[in-house]
């Protein structure tokens, strides 16, 4: 154990000692010092803070000195009533204030408790209980403000969390303050009372028991009583100044030293004021000598701090210089430097309304809900967009970035709204035409005079925001397995250990380590597949990765239990679905020229086949897409994925399941067939 910790046992085992065993003044005198020592301590540690959070420990260290206080009242009462000595430090302290009047002691000391109880104590208790209040009610607002720099990129997730965890102390430091402020109020009561009770005590014994006169009891322990009351007050005293300090500082940048002459001295014309007023009193009978001392040093200091302050702001221009220069060269900032962010979006100038909240612009809500939107939908948490303007871009432009690499762009026109044509042959709307950006359909930026007559048209109008939002939610959907790494795994898989410990437990870290967790989950991702349900996907590695750690035949096992999900996926609630069907000979042929090595299957097909098999699909493609239907091709589980790689490079947005991914009470409807013929 480390000598700082034990100290810290000691001084409670000997509060407890002090409150059992009789203790020799000698004990008690250097006890008593420490006291003082301690409670001196703790304000000037009170007074350079620069906010409350940095001074945490003060609630429970106000019950150990409290404790400590009261152990000491204990011991010295014990002393005083017993034996008439309680020590060199309370006798001294005794006769230097009582001097040969006990009466003026006892005064002196009543005044001092009541200054403590009245003014100190109770009006720390009042801060304490009031900022523990406005502290918890400001909660959600500031929880809204660290939301809206998170989504708006200007902080991340370990400077968010940093903050929101700074609150959560801030709100329990002002609660543990309004209780631990009952202490002081206590403290200060129990010194009057057990003073009380050492003089009527005192005069008690010392008159039946030890035959002193009264005169002579009443010297010898009125000394002993009021300064053992100096000496237990007058810290008690420093350390309710230091809790009103510290629950009245708000945060700041230098100490209460710094703050108090800064802020009270900012103002230097004011000191000529104040000196003239002072010279004023010198024209009573009070001492004119006096006051014009005071008023010329108020005058002076009035002169020295309002000269020209050039040098000294030069110096710190070259200051701020060199620090520059040394954050410049320092290794730290070049490795910030090469951080990237998982998701930009840059914009040029003219686009700023569409993020200024000042401005009426809103895209930093929208993205928060984006957000969301696809944790629900897709099971994972979408990293920080990061959002910035690009001088470099035209004004209306756009771009939006996947781990540094641009993936999608536009262009926008702020007073502008999108109209999407519903299909009409005759187009007579007046706009400037262009492409809906995230589906790539036929579109028009027109003017709000002509908006309501397009949506009478049966026209789809948008604002640019919500155009830009659009954009934004199909391009991370279509990269979400980009954004899923095995750090971002890891989080997922130590969130379903909480609730399925023995699941997780099975699957990882053996026979499957988190890379091939993270390939098998990227690879449903890259398919459109949710995956939120967790657990079903890892019973099923549970089951089948003993067999293979093979990502693509696990995933595809994977789909397979996902069957329910992906049926009500494209099924959206209909009872039948319609498909194009691969014929048996085309299965076959893939099946035949699969080749299997030890680093995975792929797939070997001449290349006339593969045209053939492509000519197909586009033929059946397109006439699914003249009736507006979602092109699905459906064929036996064994080939699914080898089907899906062959048509990957040329229709990436076409889906194909296998049977097995659909659910047996479904009716599949074939709308055509793949061959070779």
């Amino acid at each position: 154990m480390k000598a700082k910790d034990l100290s810290v046992l000691l001084f409670v085992i000997t509060i407890i000692i002090m409150l059992i065993i009789p203790l020799p003044g000698w004990i008690l005198s250097i006890l008593i010092l420490m006291n003082i020592s301690l409670s001196l301590i703790v304000i000037l540690v009170a007074m350079n803070t620069s906010e409350p959070l940095q001074f945490s420990i003060l609630p429970s260290l106000l019950l150990l000195l409290t404790l400590f206080r009261l152990g000491l009242n204990v011991s010295t009462t014990r002393s005083i009533l017993g034996e008439a000595d309680a020590g060199d430090v309370v006798a001294t302290f005794g006769t230097f204030v009582i001097g040969e009047n006990p009466l003026v002691g006892f005064v002196v000391f009543t005044i001092l408790v009541i200054i403590q109880f009245i003014v100190i104590t109770k009006g720390s208790e009042r801060v304490s209980e009031v900022g523990a209040r406005f502290t918890l009610d400001a909660m959600p607002g500031k929880q809204m403000s660290i939301d809206a720099d998170l989504n708006a990129g200007l902080i991340n997730e370990q400077q968010a969390k940093a903050r929101r965890q700074k609150i959560e102390q801030e709100a329990d430091f002002y609660g543990a303050m309004d209780g631990a402020s009952k202490f002081v109020k206590g403290d200060a009561i129990a010194g009057i009372i057990i003073v009380l009770i050492n003089i009527i005590f005192g005069l008690i014994i010392g008159m039946m028991q030890e035959n002193m006169s009264f005169q002579q009891a009443i010297s010898t322990y009125m000394q002993l009583t009021v300064g053992d009351g100096l000496v237990s007050q007058i810290p008690a005293l420093l350390i309710a100044t230091a809790t009103g300090i510290v629950v009245t500082r708000t945060a700041s940048e230098g100490n209460l030293s710094s703050d108090v002459t800064g802020q009270l001295l900012q103002y230097p014309h004011l000191l000529y004021i104040a000196g003239g007023t002072i010279l004023l009193f010198g024209f009573t009978p009070m001492n004119p000598m006096l006051t014009t001392s005071i008023a010329g040093v108020l005058i002076i200091s009035g002169y020295l701090l309002s000269r020209p302050k050039k040098e000294l702001a030069i110096d710190r221009e070259l200051e701020e210089e060199q620090e520059t220069t040394e954050q410049m060269k320092s290794p730290e900032n070049v490795v910030d430097l090469i951080s990237m962010d998982p998701i930009e979006f840059e914009f040029g100038y003219a686009l700023i309304p569409l993020v200024d909240a000042n401005q009426g612009g809103d895209l930093m809500d929208r993205i928060v809900m984006i957000r969301r939107q696809l944790a629900i939908e897709f099971g994972i948490v979408i990293p920080v967009v990061r959002i910035r303007d690009n001088i470099q871009l035209s004004p209306n432009a756009y771009q939006l970035k996947i781990k540094g690499n641009e993936v999608a762009q536009g262009e926008l026109m702020l007073d502008h709204y999108l109209a999407m044509t519903p299909g009409m042959e005759e187009d007579d709307l007046e706009g400037v035409d262009t492409t809906e950006p995230a589906f790539g359909l036929p579109a028009k930026w027109i003017s709000e005079e002509v908006k309501d007559d397009a949506e009478l048209s049966g026209y789809t109008v948008v604002d640019p925001a919500s155009v830009v939002s659009t954009h934004i939610t199909e391009i991370i959907k279509k990269h979400a397995h980009l954004l899923l790494g095995r750090q971002e795994t890891k989080q997922l898989i130590d969130h379903l250990k909480e609730s399925y410990p023995i699941l997780v437990e099975e699957v990882t870290p053996e026979p499957l380590g988190v890379g091939e967790i993270q390939k098998v989950l990227g690879k449903l991702l890259r398919e459109q597949v949710s995956v939120r349900n967790l657990p079903v996907i890892f019973e099923t590695l549970a089951d089948f990765g003993k067999m293979t750690n093979d990502p693509e035949l696990l995933g595809e096992y994977a789909r397979q239990s996902l069957a329910s999900q992906i049926t009500k996926q494209y099924t959206q609630g209909n009872p039948s679905l319609k498909v194009i069907t691969v014929a048996g000979e085309v299965e076959q042929l893939i099946a035949e020229h699969v080749q299997q090595t030890e680093h995975g299957n792929y797939l070997a097909l001449d290349p006339d086949s593969q045209q053939k098999i492509i000519r197909s699909v586009t033929e059946k493609v397109e006439q699914v897409s003249m009736q507006e239907e979602i092109p699905i091709i459906l064929c036996s589980p064994t080939i699914r994925m080898y089907v899906k790689q062959l048509l990957d490079r040329f229709f990436p947005n076409v889906v194909v399941l296998s049977y097995n991914e659909l659910e047996p009470n479904l009716d599949v409807q074939s709308v055509g067939v793949v061959n070779i013929g």
